[in-house]
């Protein structure tokens, strides 16, 4: 079979598994003309996502099956539970081998650079490890919302996004299921995939588990939550070690994928991307946050300086987050990061 022929097969059966799913927000019928259409503005600029070549040479897989495995005693985030997921058994993050996704659709409330005017593709998959008690989506973190999904299914998901018009692929809360996603991935580059992909997470990453994504993330957009490990106890499930951690992740992700810089449409296709959200009464410990970033990663690496925490979940148990910030706070920390010298700031009105 040619390649161009093989191709078309490949990505044929891949919408036939996903045709009908639920959870998508935008829907549009899928036909020849859909599948024959010029490519997405995603792939515009002439860039290449790296794991398309780590399809190629069977990489790809090949890691996505390490990443498998290590759920036969889970030790894919930093709680390394030893949960055997592979055999039914759901870890500290509820997780079972089985993927569970909540929603897939062009999403237009992430940053200015992934969105553009095609959106990001984002892919929301339920449960998560790090269980913050004041998370806005809650229901599918801590709750499991969400549907079981084979991994053709998720490859199909990619696959209808970059014919949406979206400029990337945004999994969501992705660690636990990083071996899915890779696998996915591998069958979604067949079948002609072609957007970076974003890595969109806690910040509270394994080092051994990023290394075999080197290559494979495009863009990283992780946050970086706390600079105190007592405040990470108190409010994520006793994730004490949740500064050093996101600290020593950081500093891998910048190695692999650089500072993130914009194309001239004003979008960006690689890079690190930092999130921290300030919250009430500084728990986060915003300036120590911007301080550690401008010391150990280039002065101009993207930051978030996020307004918009809100008490959700069980916030209202903890009479010191049970609040919106007020003006006052989020001017502080834009100070903090100012004069730490971070020049290439997100800052939100």
């Amino acid at each position: 079979m040619e390649q161009q022929s093989r191709r078309e097969f490949i990505r044929s059966c891949l919408y036939l598994a996903v045709s009908g799913m639920a959870g998508c927000c935008i829907r549009r019928p899928l036909d020849a003309a859909a599948l024959e259409a010029p490519a997405a503005d995603g792939m515009s600029a002439g860039y290449e996502p790296p794991y398309i070549q780590l399809h190629r040479n069977g990489e790809l897989k090949k890691r996505g099956e390490t990443l498998w495995n290590m759920m036969r005693q889970c030790s894919l985030c930093p709680r390394e539970c030893g949960a055997r997921r592979l055999d039914g058994e759901r870890g500290f993050c509820q997780a079972s081998a089985q993927l569970e996704i909540a929603s897939y659709n062009p999403h237009f409330g992430e940053e200015k650079p992934l969105v553009g005017v095609g959106g990001s593709g984002t892919i929301f998959f339920a449960n998560c490890a790090l269980r913050c008690v004041f998370c806005i989506n809650w229901q599918v973190s801590h709750e499991g919302a969400g549907s079981p999904r084979s991994i053709p299914d998720l490859a199909g998901m990619m696959l209808k996004l970059q014919d949406m018009g979206c400029h990337n692929v945004n999994v969501v809360t992705p660690t636990h299921y990083s071996p899915h996603i890779l696998l996915a991935l591998d069958q979604a580059a067949a079948g002609g995939l072609k957007l970076p992909l974003v890595y969109n997470t806690c910040g509270w990453e394994r080092l051994e588990i990023l290394k075999m994504l080197d290559g494979v993330a495009d863009i990283y957009l992780p946050d970086f939550k706390y600079s105190a490990g007592d405040m990470a106890a108190k409010y994520s499930a006793g994730a004490a070690e949740y500064p050093e951690v996101t600290m020593a992740a950081l500093k891998e992700m910048h190695r692999q994928v650089g500072v993130a810089r914009p194309g001239r449409d004003g979008l960006v296709r690689r890079g690190l991307m930092i999130r921290h959200l300030v919250m009430p009464n500084n728990v986060g410990g915003s300036k120590q946050v911007f301080e550690w970033i401008a010391q150990n990663l280039p002065k101009d690496t993207y930051v978030n300086v996020m307004s918009q925490y809100t008490p959700y979940y069980k916030a209202f148990e903890y009479p010191e987050i049970s609040r919106r910030i007020t003006r006052r706070e989020y001017d502080d920390a834009v100070r903090w990061a100012k004069e730490a010298g971070l020049s290439n700031l997100d800052i939100q009105g």
